[in-house]
């Protein structure tokens, strides 16, 4: 049987898992071959300089011989990205605070979503079924070392009532601002039980439930391009990223 061989290199995503199921049906259907390697979720709370560390490990395995771009699966996230090095592939970054713009499909629509709906605790598959078991990356986190993650009993157990139901109140109890979920449906789902699983959330916490449709445009740009230059940063080799402090949110700097 015949080989026809596709012209040019292949692009590298480095993405977080969050977006797992939306990255994987993007590059089913990129225009180029795309290999795709997966981060754990979670890294954002590991603070910056680990968090961009593990980026600058990926992006250094790169094997620059079979790929010419590598497109990063971030966002802003913390400033997790800034410090970020393309060695000898450029690499390109969505412009976006969070991964909720990209799951929006762009960043005027997240601010509007967010202006309108104080409160709001957003869902995806992603959130559901990714980094519930955070490993290593649990131990690392700064909530963790901070004890926010302790349960109520737990700190009665070190510290007493009196001063646990202070504690969890205003270091543990990290939801207290929230009143709302919000579903973001992306068209990757295979059935309803994740939309079930976030009204289920919803009621058991009484909140109110909000269904809104996701928007994978950003996401297939990303992959298939055009890169242009409002909603992506091109980061070319021997430079990183730095914040850029204004509506650009992120640049290269040498």
């Amino acid at each position: 049987m015949p080989v026809f061989p596709l012209a040019g290199k292949r692009l590298k995503l480095i993405s977080c898992e969050i977006f797992h199921r939306e990255m994987c049906a993007a590059v089913a259907q990129a225009a180029r071959p795309v290999d795709i390697e997966f981060l754990p979720k979670g890294l954002h709370d590991i603070g910056q300089q680990a968090m961009v560390q593990r980026l600058q490990e990926a992006v250094d395995r790169v094997n620059a011989d079979r790929y010419d771009t590598i497109l990063l699966g971030y966002a802003l996230c913390n400033n997790g990205i800034c410090g970020l090095t393309a060695r000898s592939l450029p690499i390109v970054i969505p412009r976006a605070h969070d991964c909720i713009t990209l799951f929006l499909g762009s960043h005027a629509r997240y601010l509007d979503y967010f202006n309108d709906h104080p409160g709001t605790y957003f869902l995806t598959t992603g959130w559901l079924e990714r980094g519930g078991d955070l490993g290593e990356l649990q131990q690392l986190s700064i909530p963790h070392q901070m004890g926010m993650d302790l349960s109520f009993d737990e700190l009665v157990a070190r510290y007493g009532e009196d001063n646990a139901r202070y504690l969890y109140d205003q270091l543990c109890d990290t939801l207290r601002n929230y009143g709302r979920y919000a579903w973001i449906e992306m068209g990757v789902e295979p059935d309803g039980s994740f939309e079930n699983h976030a009204r289920q959330a919803a009621a058991d916490r009484g909140w109110s439930f909000e269904k809104i449709h996701g928007d994978m445009s950003l996401i297939r740009r990303l992959i298939d391009g055009p890169w242009n230059e409002r909603e992506f940063l091109l980061l070319p080799p021997g430079q990183h990223v730095a914040p850029s402090h204004n509506d650009s949110l992120i640049r290269a700097e040498p």
